[in-house]
């Protein structure tokens, strides 16, 4: 597995489509539930002070099952209380209730997915494999690429993370502003 800044970078690489796929606004708010949500399967950290005997780290919540099932039912408790605010957030642009709640569980189930990506590509360092595919494939599956507490390969990988999104944030939604001094001098030539 990797740090929390590698989650993070995870998150963030995984939702760099939401840039093809809708405007500026609307990707910035994809991007953030995605990249909250990239902690999710580490809820076992917590759970297990609570519930020691029957949660253990990299069990069941890094599943793809357990990822899954979350994203919906947070899409389905979350897409309510967005409804009257999501207007705000994306300047305007509809959402009808089906497709905020595809959007918000999709969002979450990104997110997931990220950390479980990021911990196959990691986990045999300091804790036991990832089994994301529990219950239908038994055997844990992992590649060892990156170790766990490598400041330097965390640090890249968000770097190279935070640099894409603000090219790719540059390229689709270029700052247009009132104030923007092209817009400025285009209005006093006309």
């Amino acid at each position: 597995m990797v740090d929390v800044m590698g989650h993070i970078a995870f998150g963030l690489l995984f939702a760099v489509p939401a840039w093809f796929v809708w405007d500026g606004r609307v990707s910035i708010v994809f991007i953030a539930l995605t990249t909250t949500t990239a902690m999710l399967p580490d809820v076992d950290l917590v759970l297990s002070n609570v519930f020691p005997q029957a949660i253990s780290h990299h069990g069941v919540t890094h599943t793809l099952l357990f990822v899954t099932a979350v994203s919906v039912v947070v899409g389905a408790l979350v897409t309510p209380i967005l409804r009257n605010r999501i207007d705000s957030l994306t300047r305007g642009d509809r959402f009808d209730s089906t497709s905020l709640f595809l959007f918000v569980t999709g969002a979450f189930a990104l997110g997931g997915t990220s950390h479980l990506f990021a911990d196959m590509l990691s986990a045999p360092d300091i804790a036991p494999p990832v089994n994301p595919f529990w219950p239908f494939f038994a055997k844990p599956w992992s590649v060892d690429v990156l170790y766990y507490n490598s400041i330097w390969a965390n640090a890249v990988l968000l770097a190279t993370a935070l640099a894409l999104h603000l090219g790719l944030w540059y390229a689709f939604d270029p700052f247009d502003h009132r104030y923007r001094i092209e817009a400025a001098n285009t209005a006093e030539r006309q």
